[in-house]
């Protein structure tokens, strides 16, 4: 039986929770590929086609969206700060949700190796505002390096999607380019979609999912700018 507190109260246990706003995705404590869970045990029918969002974050845009969407779907919150997960996680088992799931990963090392084992379809990726790391020598920190793209188109199922976005118009750019540059195998979501309409730059003006992360939230506040793409995988590619 689904837990019948509303989402909102819930999710104000744990509000001041002490979290560190930036990690080294490089250190030696986070170079460990993550071990995939066993899906049975964390999805009630793990045959569904999934959605993962990499860099999750405080976990609330993924529970809103599992609970609002409509869609019979899975997801998946991949996050590297571990008291971020547990905290979410603790929601998750309190709202009685059997068809999400939070866990532990650098999603630059470990997203081949949870995802390749799912039973079911990929169906979507979306990395939302991920840490900008502005500093040149600390690019390589960034989540989306090239191995990492390539993953997600190989995992992703024919008519999957993938969705970035940031207030950082230099880390939306460089995400954009690793998709842009596979273009044989995905298109933008314009091309498939008529009703999605982008600016003369080719970024999306509204978010196709209708719900937003508290970062998105934070920076239209504040006036800034969203970068958005989103690509639909449109030809199999084989490795």
């Amino acid at each position: 039986m689904f837990y019948q507190s509303h989402p909102s109260s819930i999710m104000q246990r744990g509000q001041h929770l002490r979290i560190r706003q930036h990690v080294n995705p490089l250190s030696s404590s986070f170079s460990e590929p993550t071990e995939p869970p066993e899906w049975k045990e964390v999805f009630e029918d793990p045959m569904l086609p999934l959605m993962v969002d990499i860099g999750c974050g405080s976990g609330r845009f993924l529970i809103w969206h599992a609970k609002n969407s409509g869609e019979r779907r899975n997801y998946l919150g991949l996050e590297i700060r571990q008291k971020l997960v547990d905290r979410t996680q603790f929601w998750v088992n309190e709202l009685g949700l059997r068809n999400v799931y939070f866990m532990f990963a650098n999603a630059t090392v470990s997203f081949e190796r949870i995802v390749s084992t799912y039973p079911g379809p990929l169906s979507l990726v979306s990395i939302l505002c991920p840490d900008p790391h502005f500093k040149k020598r600390h690019h390589k920190r960034r989540v989306l390096q090239p191995s990492l793209a390539d993953s997600i188109i190989k995992n992703l199922s024919l008519g999957g999607q993938v969705l970035i976005q940031s207030d950082v118009l230099e880390v939306a750019a460089d995400m954009r380019e690793r998709f842009d540059a596979c273009s044989d195998v995905l298109e933008h979501i314009d091309c498939v979609d008529k009703d999605l309409q982008c600016d003369k730059e080719g970024w999306l003006l509204d978010n196709p999912m209708e719900i937003r992360t508290e970062r998105e939230i934070h920076a239209e506040l504040e006036g800034a700018i969203i970068y958005r793409r989103m690509y639909q995988k449109t030809r199999d590619v084989y490795y």
